[in-house]
């Protein structure tokens, strides 16, 4: 058996529209796994792109709004990847900024991972669930006290579900991301000295692209990485040993 293939398994990657949870899909697939691209954009680019797939519309906005995805469906992957971002100085954060953003990062991950670990355990059937951290779950950031606060609690959920469900047989683990050329990094890398600061503290000396973050998420998803539990990888160039 191939520790690195998800032959027979199915995969739910939300936000597979574009970005990174485009390449995760498309990588899933490549490792031989059924793949639902979720997203609240049409993903049918995605699905295009991979032997076995299909589409589903989920918008996270609303954070309960996939309670009822796993009952129709024998999911054993589930990649929590949606997520937003809103930029603005801490003095002039609007609450409207905060709820969303805190909604669609770590409330709608903490009860879709509920979801799918409740379908998992009445079918005795054992998962993986792979978050999409951040490097702002280890680091304070600069004009997005929302998405740090999400990353940093996403990290703690991950811990937290981890110590609950390893022994009953669901894998939780994230990964944390560096600076990846996606639509979320888009304002920074038009402001050339924001994006030249960036890539002076990268020891890889690139940014990163979606398909770094990918292969990573195939191996926490696969019988490889069985023993791993609560870890959170950073996939970043080196910018976390810097």
């Amino acid at each position: 058996m191939n520790p690195f293939s998800l032959a027979g398994k199915t995969a739910l990657v939300t936000g597979a529209n574009a970005g990174i949870g485009r390449a995760i899909a498309v990588a899933m697939g490549q490792a031989g796994a059924h793949v639902i691209c979720a997203g609240r954009s049409a993903c049918d680019d995605t699905v295009a792109l991979i032997d076995s797939a299909e589409a589903l519309h989920l918008d996270l906005a609303d954070p309960m709004a996939g309670q009822g995805v796993f009952a129709g469906h024998a999911i054993d992957i589930l990649v929590n990847n949606a997520g937003i971002i809103r930029r603005a100085d801490s003095t002039d954060f609007t609450e409207e900024d905060w709820d969303a953003v805190m909604d669609v990062n770590l409330k709608a991950v903490f009860f879709l991972s509920q979801a799918f670990a409740r379908a998992a355990f009445a079918a005795g059937r054992e998962g993986r669930i792979v978050n999409i951290a951040s490097l702002l779950s280890f680091q304070g950031g600069i004009r997005v006290p929302s998405y740090t606060a999400s990353k940093h609690g996403l990290a703690g959920i991950t811990k937290l579900l981890a110590n609950e469900w390893a022994a009953r047989g669901v894998g939780v683990n994230a990964i944390a991301p560096g600076y990846i050329e996606t639509n979320n990094t888009a304002d920074l890398r038009a402001d050339p000295a924001r994006r030249q600061a960036i890539l002076d503290r990268i020891p890889a000396g690139r940014w990163g692209q979606p398909e770094d973050i990918a292969q990573t998420a195939v191996f926490l998803a696969a019988p490889a990485s069985r023993y791993i539990h609560g870890a959170i990888l950073s996939v970043d160039g080196g910018w976390m040993a810097r």
